[in-house]
């Protein structure tokens, strides 16, 4: 399809770019679990990518300025990958599409809590976490905080669920000899 023939839709264009399920998942991991590496994206999800088709997303996300691919320089052999501001723009959409999952979907606790304080926090918060990840992702100074960051509010707010999760269940029964 030419482009003279292609939809000036900003929705398509933007779901050309990325509308898959990986694309949004690899950005998710990348955002909300500091994955950076290609070991860490394939093996740290719920989802379980398969290593073809998280190397062609990779590669889209690469081509189309969402993500950068530099070498690590804690090992020769791999690479690390970071957001563009494209890429960190993203997170918006992102807060969106979970607190709406949130919402209407039945989430777990764990995993639902991240998308309850983004949704609680709304666009002040996403800014300010879009400022920290300018930081770690483009080297960019970020504002002066009092406080933990957002992502280690997310995150101790993840882990205090599955601790609480943990201490509420009942303790294995020793199994039958």
């Amino acid at each position: 399809m030419n482009d003279a023939s292609r939809s000036g839709c900003p929705i398509n264009l933007t779901l050309e770019v990325v509308g898959d399920k990986w694309s949004l998942l690899i950005i998710r991991d990348i955002i909300f679990g500091n994955r950076r590496h290609f070991r860490e994206l394939l093996t740290k999800s719920d989802e379980r990518i398969s290593s073809n088709i998280l190397a062609d997303r990779l590669k889209t996300l690469l081509e189309q300025g969402i993500l950068t691919k530099a070498d690590d320089p804690t090992h020769k052999q791999k690479g690390i990958y970071s957001l563009t501001e494209q890429g960190i723009e993203l997170l918006p959409i992102l807060a969106q599409m979970a607190a709406w999952g949130f919402k209407y979907l039945p989430v777990s606790e764990e995993l639902g809590i991240r998308a309850e304080l983004l949704a609680q926090g709304g666009p002040l918060m996403w800014d300010e976490f879009m400022d920290e990840l300018r930081e770690t992702h483009l080297g960019l100074k970020a504002r002066k905080r009092n406080g933990p960051s957002v992502g280690e509010r997310l995150q101790q707010a993840y882990l205090d669920v599955v601790a609480k999760r943990k201490a509420c269940s009942p303790a294995a029964e020793p199994a039958p000899q």
